[in-house]
């Protein structure tokens, strides 16, 4: 089995509907994302997915969030914006983006909204 990932950000504002605290009000983050797939078998090039087309399928994903308040974008207006409901929302759209590439299965995205603190989403 292989497992393989890439890293990138993005930069986004938000704020926490109900929260008792500073988060409820609009606030800035440099969020990290990482996005890890497995594989089962190599190609015949030896690779299992080229991770330029994982790095473009990501950026389509995170172009619609980039340079926004997320509390705008459709997905959040009925939720939070969270790291969990972000990360959330980042796995379901990069699943649609890779189903082209069906010798790949998504494991897990994880989003940071500081150095030292993320979550890590996937399916059961």
């Amino acid at each position: 089995m292989f497992e393989i990932f890439i890293k990138t950000h993005f930069s986004s504002a938000h704020y926490l509907r109900n929260y008792p605290g500073n988060c409820e009000h609009l606030h800035g983050h440099n969020w990290d994302v990482k996005v890890v797939v497995a594989a089962k078998k190599l190609n015949k090039i030896d690779v299992a997915i080229d991770f330029r087309d994982l790095k473009k399928a990501l950026k389509r994903v995170l172009s619609e969030l980039d340079h926004t308040n997320l509390n705008d974008h459709p997905w959040f207006r009925e939720r939070n914006p969270s790291s969990e409901r972000l990360a959330e929302y980042i796995y379901g759209r990069i699943k649609e983006e890779l189903m082209p590439f069906g010798d790949v299965d998504l494991a897990r995205v994880t989003v940071c909204e500081t150095s030292g603190t993320g979550v890590t989403y996937w399916e059961e």
